[in-house]
Protein backbone atom coordinates (compact mmCIF):
# COMPACT_ATOMS: atom_id res chain seq x y z
CA UNK A 1 0.00 0.00 0.00
CA UNK A 2 1.52 3.26 -1.09
CA UNK A 3 1.02 6.45 0.71
CA UNK A 4 0.75 9.48 -1.57
CA UNK A 5 3.08 12.22 -0.44
CA UNK A 6 1.55 15.67 -0.62
CA UNK A 7 2.85 17.87 -3.36
CA UNK A 8 5.32 20.53 -2.29
CA UNK A 9 3.77 23.94 -2.11
CA UNK A 10 6.12 26.56 -3.50
CA UNK A 11 5.35 29.99 -2.04
CA UNK A 12 4.97 32.87 -4.39
CA UNK A 13 8.07 34.92 -4.88
CA UNK A 14 8.13 38.06 -2.81
CA UNK A 15 8.64 41.34 -4.54
CA UNK A 16 11.54 43.17 -2.96
CA UNK A 17 11.33 46.92 -3.21
CA UNK A 18 13.27 49.78 -1.76
CA UNK A 19 10.41 52.21 -2.05
CA UNK A 20 9.90 53.87 1.36
CA UNK A 21 6.57 54.02 3.06
CA UNK A 22 4.33 57.01 2.64
CA UNK A 23 5.10 58.26 6.15
CA UNK A 24 8.84 58.09 5.42
CA UNK A 25 8.34 59.98 2.17
CA UNK A 26 6.41 62.72 3.97
CA UNK A 27 9.05 63.02 6.69
CA UNK A 28 11.86 63.10 4.13
CA UNK A 29 10.06 65.84 2.22
CA UNK A 30 9.62 67.95 5.36
CA UNK A 31 13.26 67.54 6.39
CA UNK A 32 14.47 68.36 2.86
CA UNK A 33 12.29 71.46 2.70
CA UNK A 34 13.63 72.75 6.01
CA UNK A 35 17.20 71.99 4.93
CA UNK A 36 16.85 74.00 1.74
CA UNK A 37 15.08 76.81 3.61
CA UNK A 38 18.43 77.85 5.16
CA UNK A 39 19.97 78.07 1.70
CA UNK A 40 16.94 80.01 0.48
CA UNK A 41 17.19 82.51 3.34
CA UNK A 42 20.90 83.07 2.70
CA UNK A 43 20.23 83.55 -1.00
CA UNK A 44 17.46 86.07 -0.30
CA UNK A 45 19.74 88.03 2.05
CA UNK A 46 22.49 88.11 -0.57
CA UNK A 47 20.05 89.21 -3.30
CA UNK A 48 18.61 91.93 -1.05
CA UNK A 49 22.06 93.34 -0.22
CA UNK A 50 23.11 93.14 -3.87
CA UNK A 51 20.04 95.04 -5.09
CA UNK A 52 20.41 97.71 -2.41
CA UNK A 53 24.14 98.13 -2.98
CA UNK A 54 24.19 97.70 -6.77
CA UNK A 55 24.39 101.45 -7.36
CA UNK A 56 27.55 101.69 -5.29
CA UNK A 57 29.20 98.75 -7.04
CA UNK A 58 28.28 100.28 -10.41
CA UNK A 59 29.69 103.73 -9.59
CA UNK A 60 32.74 102.78 -7.49
CA UNK A 61 33.71 99.55 -9.22
CA UNK A 62 36.64 97.63 -7.76
CA UNK A 63 37.73 100.79 -5.95
CA UNK A 64 34.99 100.14 -3.41
CA UNK A 65 37.19 97.36 -2.01
CA UNK A 66 40.66 98.77 -2.75
CA UNK A 67 40.32 102.47 -1.86
CA UNK A 68 40.90 103.95 1.61
CA UNK A 69 38.57 106.97 1.57
CA UNK A 70 34.93 107.17 2.65
CA UNK A 71 33.33 110.59 2.19
CA UNK A 72 30.21 112.32 0.89
CA UNK A 73 30.73 115.97 -0.10
CA UNK A 74 29.20 118.60 -2.38
CA UNK A 75 30.94 120.42 -5.19
CA UNK A 76 30.57 124.12 -6.03
CA UNK A 77 27.39 123.44 -7.98
CA UNK A 78 25.82 121.72 -4.99
CA UNK A 79 26.07 118.27 -6.57
CA UNK A 80 26.78 115.38 -4.25
CA UNK A 81 30.20 113.80 -4.70
CA UNK A 82 30.61 110.42 -3.02
CA UNK A 83 33.80 108.40 -2.68
CA UNK A 84 33.49 105.05 -0.95
CA UNK A 85 36.41 102.74 -0.25
CA UNK A 86 36.22 99.88 2.22
CA UNK A 87 39.88 98.89 2.39
CA UNK A 88 40.67 100.60 5.72
CA UNK A 89 37.81 98.85 7.50
CA UNK A 90 38.64 95.51 5.88
CA UNK A 91 42.18 95.82 7.23
CA UNK A 92 40.77 96.78 10.64
CA UNK A 93 38.52 93.72 10.57
CA UNK A 94 41.49 91.45 9.88
CA UNK A 95 43.68 93.13 12.53
CA UNK A 96 41.10 92.88 15.32
CA UNK A 97 40.19 89.30 14.37
CA UNK A 98 43.87 88.34 14.30
CA UNK A 99 44.35 89.72 17.83
CA UNK A 100 41.32 87.71 18.94
CA UNK A 101 42.67 84.50 17.38
CA UNK A 102 46.14 84.92 18.91
CA UNK A 103 44.54 85.09 22.36
CA UNK A 104 41.68 82.62 21.90
CA UNK A 105 43.31 79.68 20.10
CA UNK A 106 45.87 78.70 22.79
CA UNK A 107 43.30 79.10 25.58
CA UNK A 108 40.70 77.11 23.65
CA UNK A 109 43.06 74.25 22.80
CA UNK A 110 44.27 73.97 26.40
CA UNK A 111 40.69 74.05 27.67
CA UNK A 112 39.63 71.37 25.19
CA UNK A 113 42.57 69.14 26.21
CA UNK A 114 41.75 69.57 29.89
CA UNK A 115 38.08 68.72 29.35
CA UNK A 116 38.91 65.68 27.21
CA UNK A 117 41.81 64.07 29.07
CA UNK A 118 42.26 65.58 32.52
CA UNK A 119 38.98 66.81 34.02
CA UNK A 120 37.00 64.49 36.33
CA UNK A 121 33.57 63.61 34.99
CA UNK A 122 31.65 65.87 37.39
CA UNK A 123 33.91 68.82 36.74
CA UNK A 124 33.79 68.15 33.00
CA UNK A 125 29.98 68.32 32.88
CA UNK A 126 29.93 71.64 34.73
CA UNK A 127 32.66 73.21 32.60
CA UNK A 128 31.15 71.99 29.32
CA UNK A 129 27.82 73.53 30.33
CA UNK A 130 29.51 76.83 31.19
CA UNK A 131 31.41 76.91 27.88
CA UNK A 132 28.23 76.19 25.94
CA UNK A 133 26.39 78.94 27.82
CA UNK A 134 29.13 81.42 26.96
CA UNK A 135 28.37 80.91 23.28
CA UNK A 136 24.74 81.88 23.90
CA UNK A 137 25.40 85.19 25.69
CA UNK A 138 24.21 88.28 23.75
CA UNK A 139 26.90 90.46 22.23
CA UNK A 140 25.80 93.52 24.19
CA UNK A 141 26.67 91.77 27.46
CA UNK A 142 30.22 91.17 26.24
CA UNK A 143 30.39 94.79 25.12
CA UNK A 144 29.26 96.14 28.50
CA UNK A 145 31.63 93.80 30.33
CA UNK A 146 34.47 94.90 28.09
CA UNK A 147 33.72 98.59 28.59
CA UNK A 148 33.18 98.64 32.37
CA UNK A 149 35.30 95.74 33.62
CA UNK A 150 37.94 94.76 31.07
CA UNK A 151 39.02 98.15 29.73
CA UNK A 152 40.72 99.47 32.91
CA UNK A 153 42.75 96.27 33.25
CA UNK A 154 43.51 96.06 29.53
CA UNK A 155 44.86 99.63 29.52
CA UNK A 156 47.40 98.61 32.16
CA UNK A 157 48.37 95.53 30.10
CA UNK A 158 48.70 97.71 27.00
CA UNK A 159 51.06 100.08 28.84
CA UNK A 160 53.24 97.17 29.92
CA UNK A 161 53.35 95.80 26.37
CA UNK A 162 54.23 99.22 24.99
CA UNK A 163 56.93 99.67 27.60
CA UNK A 164 58.74 96.43 26.80
CA UNK A 165 57.79 95.86 23.14
CA UNK A 166 57.20 99.41 21.97
CA UNK A 167 60.16 99.16 19.59
CA UNK A 168 57.97 96.88 17.46
CA UNK A 169 55.74 98.95 15.18
CA UNK A 170 52.45 97.23 15.99
CA UNK A 171 53.01 97.84 19.72
CA UNK A 172 54.05 101.46 19.36
CA UNK A 173 51.67 104.19 20.57
CA UNK A 174 52.15 107.60 18.91
CA UNK A 175 50.16 109.29 21.69
CA UNK A 176 49.67 108.18 25.28
CA UNK A 177 46.09 107.01 24.80
CA UNK A 178 45.35 103.30 25.32
CA UNK A 179 41.59 103.11 25.83
CA UNK A 180 39.12 101.84 23.19
CA UNK A 181 41.86 100.27 21.07
CA UNK A 182 41.93 97.26 18.70
CA UNK A 183 43.80 95.41 21.45
CA UNK A 184 40.84 95.73 23.84
CA UNK A 185 38.37 94.90 21.06
CA UNK A 186 40.44 91.83 20.22
CA UNK A 187 40.34 90.63 23.84
CA UNK A 188 36.55 90.98 23.94
CA UNK A 189 36.22 89.08 20.66
CA UNK A 190 38.57 86.37 21.92
CA UNK A 191 36.28 85.73 24.88
CA UNK A 192 33.35 85.52 22.49
CA UNK A 193 34.96 82.97 20.16
CA UNK A 194 36.60 80.77 22.81
CA UNK A 195 33.41 78.64 23.23
CA UNK A 196 33.27 77.96 19.47
CA UNK A 197 36.92 76.91 19.13
CA UNK A 198 36.80 74.93 22.38
CA UNK A 199 33.70 72.96 21.37
CA UNK A 200 35.07 72.04 17.94
CA UNK A 201 38.52 71.15 19.30
CA UNK A 202 37.04 69.03 22.09
CA UNK A 203 34.89 67.14 19.60
CA UNK A 204 37.86 66.43 17.34
CA UNK A 205 40.16 65.45 20.22
CA UNK A 206 37.55 62.97 21.47
CA UNK A 207 37.63 61.25 18.06
CA UNK A 208 41.30 60.29 18.43
CA UNK A 209 41.59 56.53 17.70
CA UNK A 210 41.92 54.53 20.90
CA UNK A 211 44.50 52.15 19.39
CA UNK A 212 46.89 55.05 18.77
CA UNK A 213 46.48 56.27 22.34
CA UNK A 214 47.08 52.78 23.75
CA UNK A 215 50.08 52.31 21.47
CA UNK A 216 51.62 55.53 22.77
CA UNK A 217 51.10 54.37 26.38
CA UNK A 218 52.53 50.94 25.52
CA UNK A 219 55.70 52.61 24.29
CA UNK A 220 56.08 54.32 27.65
CA UNK A 221 54.68 57.77 26.84
CA UNK A 222 53.29 59.96 29.58
CA UNK A 223 49.85 61.50 29.16
CA UNK A 224 51.34 64.75 27.92
CA UNK A 225 53.69 62.81 25.65
CA UNK A 226 50.70 60.92 24.22
CA UNK A 227 48.81 64.19 23.67
CA UNK A 228 51.79 65.78 21.95
CA UNK A 229 52.56 62.76 19.74
CA UNK A 230 49.03 61.51 18.96
CA UNK A 231 46.20 63.85 19.89
CA UNK A 232 47.56 67.17 18.64
CA UNK A 233 48.66 65.87 15.21
CA UNK A 234 45.33 64.09 14.83
CA UNK A 235 43.27 67.14 15.86
CA UNK A 236 45.32 69.83 14.11
CA UNK A 237 42.86 70.08 11.24
CA UNK A 238 39.93 70.37 13.64
CA UNK A 239 41.66 73.13 15.58
CA UNK A 240 42.25 75.03 12.34
CA UNK A 241 38.62 74.56 11.34
CA UNK A 242 37.35 75.67 14.74
CA UNK A 243 39.61 78.71 14.56
CA UNK A 244 38.17 79.58 11.16
CA UNK A 245 34.65 79.28 12.55
CA UNK A 246 35.64 81.64 15.35
CA UNK A 247 37.17 83.95 12.77
CA UNK A 248 33.86 84.04 10.93
CA UNK A 249 32.14 85.07 14.16
CA UNK A 250 34.76 87.74 14.79
CA UNK A 251 34.41 89.18 11.28
CA UNK A 252 30.72 89.91 11.72
CA UNK A 253 30.66 91.10 15.32
CA UNK A 254 29.11 94.55 15.70
CA UNK A 255 27.86 95.68 19.10
CA UNK A 256 30.70 94.34 21.24
CA UNK A 257 33.35 95.95 19.03
CA UNK A 258 31.42 99.20 18.78
CA UNK A 259 31.25 99.38 22.60
CA UNK A 260 35.00 99.12 23.23
CA UNK A 261 36.61 100.63 20.11
CA UNK A 262 37.08 104.21 18.97
CA UNK A 263 35.77 103.96 15.40
CA UNK A 264 38.03 106.00 13.11
CA UNK A 265 38.00 105.49 9.34
CA UNK A 266 41.74 105.11 9.02
CA UNK A 267 44.14 102.22 8.53
CA UNK A 268 45.73 101.38 11.87
CA UNK A 269 48.19 98.56 12.48
CA UNK A 270 49.19 99.88 15.92
CA UNK A 271 46.86 97.71 17.95
CA UNK A 272 47.44 99.50 21.29
CA UNK A 273 46.45 102.93 19.95
CA UNK A 274 42.93 104.25 20.38
CA UNK A 275 41.63 104.16 16.83
CA UNK A 276 40.47 101.55 14.37
CA UNK A 277 37.33 99.79 13.32
CA UNK A 278 35.84 96.91 11.41
CA UNK A 279 33.22 96.73 8.68
CA UNK A 280 30.34 95.79 10.98
CA UNK A 281 31.01 98.53 13.54
CA UNK A 282 31.42 101.12 10.76
CA UNK A 283 27.99 100.21 9.38
CA UNK A 284 26.30 100.67 12.75
CA UNK A 285 28.14 103.97 13.35
CA UNK A 286 27.23 105.59 10.02
CA UNK A 287 23.74 104.17 9.52
CA UNK A 288 21.85 106.70 11.64
CA UNK A 289 23.06 109.78 9.72
CA UNK A 290 23.48 108.21 6.27
CA UNK A 291 21.67 109.57 3.24
CA UNK A 292 20.33 107.55 0.35
CA UNK A 293 23.69 107.31 -1.41
CA UNK A 294 25.59 106.32 1.71
CA UNK A 295 22.95 103.75 2.68
CA UNK A 296 23.55 102.05 -0.65
CA UNK A 297 27.28 102.00 0.12
CA UNK A 298 26.65 100.56 3.57
CA UNK A 299 24.50 97.85 2.02
CA UNK A 300 27.33 97.07 -0.38
CA UNK A 301 29.72 96.88 2.59
CA UNK A 302 27.33 94.46 4.25
CA UNK A 303 27.37 92.29 1.14
CA UNK A 304 31.18 92.22 1.10
CA UNK A 305 31.21 91.21 4.77
CA UNK A 306 28.48 88.63 4.13
CA UNK A 307 30.46 86.98 1.32
CA UNK A 308 33.71 87.09 3.30
CA UNK A 309 32.07 85.43 6.31
CA UNK A 310 30.46 82.75 4.15
CA UNK A 311 33.78 81.88 2.52
CA UNK A 312 35.49 81.56 5.90
CA UNK A 313 32.68 79.42 7.33
CA UNK A 314 32.53 77.10 4.31
CA UNK A 315 36.28 76.59 4.47
CA UNK A 316 36.09 75.93 8.22
CA UNK A 317 33.32 73.33 7.81
CA UNK A 318 35.33 71.61 5.09
CA UNK A 319 38.44 71.44 7.27
CA UNK A 320 36.55 70.17 10.34
CA UNK A 321 34.66 67.51 8.38
CA UNK A 322 37.81 66.28 6.71
CA UNK A 323 39.69 66.18 10.00
CA UNK A 324 37.01 64.08 11.72
CA UNK A 325 36.47 61.66 8.82
CA UNK A 326 40.03 61.10 7.70
CA UNK A 327 41.79 61.42 11.05
CA UNK A 328 44.26 63.97 9.76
Amino acid sequence: MSIDTPAKVIPAARKITTKPRVSDQIFRGIVTAFSFSALLILSLIAIFLLLKGFTTFKEQGLGFITHFEWSVTQDEAGKEVAVFGLQAMLIGTVVISFVALVIAVPLSVLTALFLTFYAPERVKKVLVTIVDLMAAFPSILYGLWGFFVLMPMAEYWAKLIQKWLGWIYIFDVPQGVYSRSPFIAGIVLSVMIIPIITSVSREVFSQTPLDRIQAAYALGATKWGMIRAVVLPFGAGGVVGGSMLGLGRAFGETVAVYSVLNIVFRTNFQILFTQGGNVASMIIQKWGEAGKTEISALMAAGLVLFILTLIVNFFANFVVTRAVKSGR
